[in-house]
Parts: C-alpha cells; sequence; structure tokens
C-alpha cells in the first residue's frame, strides 16, 4: 500500500470516482460530468495515487470498485452532500445587480427574474441607472439591459432580442389623432432624444436625413417630460404602450421603422457562477422557453 497523500485530494476527484461507482461506467459517468473518458480515466487515477489504494476494478466486463473502494465511497457520498447543501446555503445568500435605465422589456424581465430565483434561491437586485453601461464597467451592478448597438469592447454583449419602434407625441401635438406615422415622416417633426439611453436620435437615418430639430435630453425621465410638454415627438420600444407612462402623452403606430435590438452587457472576465445562470434563464426567457 502507498503513502497517503490527503493534499492532492480535489472535489473533482471525489466527484468522478462518485459518478464511476454509482453508474459502473466510465463512459456513462464522463457523460453525466461533461468531459472526456480520458481525463475521467486519469482523475481516478490521480485520486488512487494520492490514496494509495485501487479503488476500481477495470478487469471486469463491467466496472466495479473494490473493498476499499466501497468503503470510501460511502464517505465520499456523505462528503459531497454536505458540499451540496453549503452551496445551497451559499446560493441563497447571492444576488445579482441587473441595471436597467429605463422600462424592463416585459414579459422577459419578470420570466427571467422568476425563472432564476427558482433555480438558484439567489436574487436580482434592480438597479435604475441613467447609464447602465457605466454601472457595469465600474462594478456598480453585475450585468444590465441595454438597448441599441454596443460597440464598446470593454463588455461582453449577448442579444436577446428585438423589439418594435412607436411614436410618442403631446395629446396637444397635431399628432396625437393619428392612427398610424411612417418612418420616413418622423424627421418632418422635432425629435426629443435621450443623449444617454434613448434607441432613436439623429444617428438613426443616413448622414442628413435625420431630423432638422433635435431636443436633448439625458434620461427618460426627462425625454418623457419633454414629449409630454410638446417640445417635440419621440420614439420609442413599444414596450411603453403596455405602461402608463405619463397622461399627457399618446402613442402612434409607426410604420417601416428598424427594430431595437436588446441585450446584456457584462464584464467579459468576471468568473462568476450566478451571472452565468442569470445569462442562461435570460437566453431561455428571451427564445420562449
Amino acid at each position: 500500500m502507498g503513502v497517503l497523500d490527503s493534499g492532492r485530494v480535489e472535489v473533482r476527484h471525489l466527484r468522478a470516482f462518485e459518478a464511476v461507482a454509482r453508474l459502473r461506467s466510465f463512459t456513462r459517468a464522463a457523460d453525466e460530468l461533461r468531459i472526456t473518458q480520458p481525463a475521467l480515466s486519469r482523475t481516478v487515477r490521480q485520486l488512487e495515487d494520492a490514496l494509495g489504494v485501487t479503488l476500481v476494478d477495470r478487469s471486469s466486463r463491467h466496472v466495479e470498485t473494490t473493498r476499499a473502494g466501497r468503503a470510501f465511497l460511502d464517505h465520499v457520498e456523505r462528503v459531497l452532500a454536505e458540499l451540496e447543501r453549503a452551496f445551497d446555503a451559499i446560493g441563497r445568500q447571492a444576488s445579482i445587480g441587473l441595471g436597467f435605465s429605463w422600462l424592463l422589456p416585459d414579459p422577459w424581465a419578470q420570466d427571467t427574474v422568476a425563472r432564476f430565483e427558482r433555480a438558484t434561491g439567489a436574487t436580482v437586485r434592480l438597479v435604475r441607472t441613467d447609464d447602465a453601461l457605466g454601472a457595469v464597467q465600474q462594478g456598480r451592478v453585475d450585468v444590465a439591459v441595454v438597448r441599441g448597438r454596443v460597440t464598446s469592447p470593454a463588455v461582453r454583449v449577448v442579444h436577446l432580442f428585438d423589439e418594435s419602434r412607436v411614436a410618442v407625441c403631446s395629446v396637444h401635438s397635431p399628432l396625437a389623432g393619428r392612427s398610424v406615422l411612417d418612418w420616413e415622416e418622423v424627421p418632418r417633426w422635432p425629435l426629443v432624444v435621450n443623449t444617454a439611453s434613448g434607441t432613436t436620435g439623429p444617428w438613426s437615418w443616413p448622414a442628413g436625413g435625420g431630423p432638422e430639430t433635435v431636443v436633448e435630453t439625458t434620461n427618460f425621465d426627462e425625454w418623457l417630460e419633454s414629449v409630454a410638454a410638446d417640445r417635440g415627438i419621440g420614439v420609442i420600444p413599444d414596450v411603453a404602450v403596455r405602461r402608463n407612462i405619463h397622461p399627457g402623452v399618446r402613442f402612434v403606430a409607426l410604420r417601416g421603422a428598424p427594430e431595437s435590438p436588446v441585450s446584456l452587457a457584462f464584464l467579459p472576465r468576471v468568473h462568476n457562477a450566478a451571472l452565468r445562470r442569470f445569462v442562461e434563464a435570460a437566453v431561455h426567457s428571451a427564445k420562449g422557453g
């Protein structure tokens, strides 16, 4: 018998041995653990070398644990069960900060938060911020909902879906009585633009084709109040139609308007299991799952 070297034993070794012993197959265990069979065999062999005993009898047609392997398995199962309980306890205390600059898409946001919290026990903190991308880069939130094209190389962007656009005008605007407005007509009106997080502005048309008059605002609330005051019209994703955002505005359908992309942005080098699970839940909800 060799000399025990427990310092070389890691959780991955225990998980590998437990899977092989339970499934009695290196092939099925490798599939379950999502690693290659040679890698799994090396991991079990490393565990045996560290313990100085043979845990698995590879000579028979079916993989069997040795007497030492069966005795060790009882302890391994208890250790792994305790680890799972510890991970669950920590997971319930974890949280994800989700930044957004204005109206969250529905029902995607509600579905994603519910799916993530139900699966992980962690919570989602909703953080309203005028600069969602900046909040991600400064570490104030873990991930942010962003609309429009994102070209910053500092963040990783995962596209979720595209939103349709709708025009917004004051109840006192001549447009308030219209049922539909063509996209080509929009530049004929003064356009209220949210320069911080808006999806529609002079950049939305070819050079020289945008509105002559632009009213700049720096957040969603300023944008909304400026439209309500009839300083110009606005263009916004149609999620706003399903919300009672202001009694002083009216929505007008837009014909021929390009859709607006909705994405998640987060730092690319952050190794956060909860963040990974949240992005998975977000993509699943976006696909209608």
